[in-house]
């Protein structure tokens, strides 16, 4: 467990723990169809960021890191119910089987708050856009949970373990509550104002464009969004992330990203009209290029936390997560804020679930290209019973990592897909009624009646003339 100082806030402990959403960032995807009322304009190229590889302005450390909680620790050996519902462990001997590891040699870029150095880690820096440096502070907890479920190797004694443990982490710290903008001396220790903090979207195109140009990047996974309310367009700063986002897919790079999280700031999206939200969540809004993720939680339905979408590509577990403890070399469950312990939860901790996956099968089908790898995990999830095996909440499901990792996708194998069919009911059906046995049936029986009147009339009439 881990928790933070006096001086520590409590936004930056909800951001690590439940938010899923960086910060709020300062700036107010091409889709298949692109008639659809919700869609965004096509990719300008033009709007292509300049990679600066370092931060748009002089931020300094407000508030400690967060720490590790002494009077609340325990070492955690459990198995998380996110593993056995996914299956994570088969998923892992069958890629060790055929590869002879579990994702080795794939690099994961991490673009968050930052990954710390852990022992169950094999991460590198990669940059930085918050302070010059290599990437390898999380003063706020948030990305090295988010590494924790992606690339964790931790000893057989403990059971959570990370999806891709043979994978490495590369740290691009593009954001941090921690930190804020002007002189040291000028801010009280600890105090913040609401949108105060380093990142915006401008700074997330950069770190985007950054990792893409490092080489060597298979997935990028990106735990931190923007949510604002529909309409008014595409911004300056939205354009030149679509761009960044669609760059490094076209440099083959599997981008990851949280659905988002419901707050004050971002409603949810339970408008009669899936296809005309009320509030747009990039990066998920260019879902052309984006594996869009949502949460669920243990009993297999969504969370209510969880944003809804037309965009939104798949579902993975996001709640009860045990991960990676940034301010030691143990594992965390719980953080505490304002005193309280509570579990971590979000969509930023169920988007890693799906990077981790994406790590395995880029491992175990190499000849796949980075499309072909987000539409194999979309065509093998659990599809919901909407029409087309897609819906607002879940997108086309819970990934399921034994079918991605196995599974013959007709479009791989240049075949088209088999149109949809309205299946039978399962009765079998309606005959038209033969009338002929009842009508021969009825025919019988009343000629036999009419037999026995007859009869009984001539015994009563010759036993009366007997009489006679």
């Amino acid at each position: 467990m881990r928790t933070t100082t006096a001086s520590t806030r409590a936004a930056a402990v909800a951001l690590a723990a439940a938010l899923g959403m960086a910060n709020p960032l300062t700036a107010v995807a091409q889709t298949g169809d692109a008639t659809a009322k919700w869609a965004p304009p096509a990719v300008n190229m033009s709007y292509l960021p300049n990679d600066s590889g370092q931060p748009d302005k002089p931020y300094v450390k407000k508030t400690e890191c967060v720490t590790h909680d002494q009077t609340l620790s325990g070492v955690l050996r459990d198995r998380p119910w996110s593993q056995d519902y996914l299956q994570i462990d088969q998923a892992q001997k069958l890629v060790q089987a055929s590869t002879g590891g579990m994702g080795t040699g794939k690099k994961v870029a991490v673009i968050d708050t930052g990954v710390a150095r852990h022992p169950y880690l094999k991460v590198q820096g990669g940059g930085d856009y918050v302070h010059p440096d290599n990437g390898l502070e999380d003063c706020d907890g948030h990305g090295t949970e988010v590494a924790g479920i992606i690339a964790a190797s931790t000893p057989t004694d403990i059971g959570f373990k990370g999806v891709a443990p043979d994978a490495t982490i590369v740290s691009i710290r593009q954001t941090s509550q921690n930190y804020s903008v002007g002189d040291q001396s000028t801010v009280k220790q600890g105090s913040r104002q609401q949108g105060d903090g380093a990142g915006n979207l401008l700074t997330l195109a950069q770190a985007i464009v950054h990792a893409a140009n490092l080489g060597g990047i298979s997935v990028a996974n990106i735990s931190i969004d923007n949510c604002r309310t529909a309409g008014g367009g595409i911004s300056a700063q939205e354009k030149a992330l679509q761009a960044a986002i669609h760059y490094a897919v076209e440099k083959n790079i599997v981008i990851v990203a949280a659905a988002g999280n419901t707050s004050d700031a971002c409603k949810q999206n339970e408008q009669a009209d899936a296809d005309s939200p009320q509030s747009i969540v990039t990066p998920p809004w260019f879902s052309d290029d984006v594996l869009s993720v949502a949460a669920i939680q243990e009993d297999g339905s969504v969370a209510n936390f969880s944003m809804r979408g037309p965009w939104v590509s798949v579902a993975a577990p996001g709640t009860n997560i045990t991960s990676l403890d940034p301010s030691s070399s143990g594992l965390a469950n719980q953080v505490v804020e304002g005193g309280k312990a509570g579990g971590i939860q979000g969509t930023s901790f169920a988007a890693p679930y799906v990077a981790g996956l994406a790590t395995l099968v880029r491992a175990q089908f190499p000849n796949l290209n980075a499309r072909q790898v987000m539409r194999r995990i979309e065509a093998t999830a659990q599809h919901p019973g909407a029409p087309g095996g897609h819906d607002q909440y879940i997108g086309y499901g819970v990934v399921d990592p034994i079918a991605a990792l196995t599974a013959i996708v007709p479009a791989e194998e240049g075949l088209s897909s088999p149109p949809p069919k309205q299946l039978p009911s399962g009765l079998p059906p309606a005959t038209p009624r033969d009338w002929a046995p009842m009508i021969v049936a009825l025919a019988g029986t009343g000629g036999g009646l009419a037999v026995l009147l007859v009869t009984m009339f001539v015994v009563r009439t010759i036993r009366r003339n007997r009489r006679a």
